[in-house]
């Protein structure tokens, strides 16, 4: 896991590398004049243009040396230190974005918008895997029947439309044509207004229900279709002789069986849903991770580019560990400290 973060940093920076010095060394030369134009006792102290450029220039190539901009951006040093630095979540200051609080260093950012992502999309997980565990175990347990033949239907209709396009639709027929919710996600009051929380849930109402109804349907049919291989086993064939209940069967002693696909599923799902959260979060105006990367791409803010992706690939490495942790605890065939 710690060698696939390390790639990906290293792909990353490789990808942005030359890139970054330009914004990094554009942005010395920005901070510094900012610096000498607020304080007019600098300004003046200087009797001609060319000595106050001079100035400038002196102090820009101080600043790139002290932060070791003189080297090119692929020498090892270089790279070594951009990684150590982003491996102690010390990722800069943003190019052009700033936190709600008006902070430009993309940590503070990132910490902003992170619990909003996780808020909406892991809620949205936990419901859709839920409805559709359930419906999934319900219709795997009446192969042809009406529900199967309409979670199937469904699933597949679902799971043909972009949640973009059935996000816009919502939007303009609960946001514009009954006007329920709010078209922007992103509540109107300040962070520390006592009420900020109540309006962040109400906010996230509409692209929460958008997420479940398109999610829902796959997630019954994976399950749907699991429970139908289970259900052809030779230890449900002995349950069935012995006289236990159809229900328990299915939930009790099927579900079970089922649990490590579907827990590495769910975890695969958070992650993904995590990471994919850009078009949704930017049709919404949802102000999480996605939305950030979405105007960081859009204004080519490379620190935040970089923070973002380190922070989405350890959330996804860590989703990935504990789906591995609880397939060995759902299935003890496959823990090794059991094997010979």
């Amino acid at each position: 896991m710690f060698g696939v973060l390390m790639i990906t940093l290293l792909i990353t920076i490789a990808l942005v590398g030359s890139n970054m010095d330009i914004i990094l060394k554009q942005g010395i030369v920005f901070q510094v004049r900012s610096e000498i134009t607020e304080n007019p006792a600098i300004s003046a102290s200087f009797s001609s243009v060319e000595e106050f450029e001079d100035f400038i220039q002196s102090q820009t190539d101080q600043r790139i040396k002290n932060l070791g901009l003189e080297e090119p951006w692929y020498s090892p040093q270089r790279i070594g230190l951009t990684m150590y630095k982003i491996l102690l979540l010390d990722f800069g200051r943003a190019a052009f974005l700033s936190s709600d609080s008006g902070s430009s260093d993309v940590k503070e950012i990132i910490i902003e918008k992170l619990p909003r992502t996780v808020l909406l999309f892991t809620t949205a997980t936990i419901i859709i895997s839920i409805i559709g565990i359930f419906l999934g175990a319900l219709a795997g347990s009446r192969v042809g029947s009406i529900i199967d033949r309409i979670t199937s239907s469904f699933a597949i209709i679902s799971s043909s439309f972009p949640v973009w396009w059935i996000g816009i639709l919502m939007i303009f027929l609960f946001a514009f044509t009954y006007q329920i919710f709010p078209a922007r996600a992103t509540p109107d009051i300040s962070l520390t207004d006592p009420g900020y929380i109540g309006a962040l849930l109400y906010h996230m109402t509409l692209p929460l229900i958008t997420i479940v109804m398109i999610g829902f349907g796959s997630w019954a049919y994976l399950v749907r279709n699991f429970i139908v291989g289970i259900m052809q086993e030779d230890f449900i064939t002995a349950k069935k002789t012995i006289g236990v209940s159809k229900k328990k069967i299915i939930y009790s002693h099927a579900l079970k069986n089922a649990a490590p696909p579907i827990v590495t599923i769910l975890a695969l799902s958070l992650s993904g849903s995590l990471s994919g959260a850009i078009i949704t979060e930017a049709v919404f105006d949802w102000p999480g991770m996605g939305r950030l990367y979405f105007e960081a791409i859009t204004v080519m803010d490379l620190p935040v580019i970089i923070g973002a992706t380190y922070v989405l690939t350890v959330f996804f490495l860590a989703s990935i560990f504990i789906a591995d942790l609880l397939y060995g605890y759902f299935d003890p065939r496959i823990r090794t400290g059991n094997n010979p």
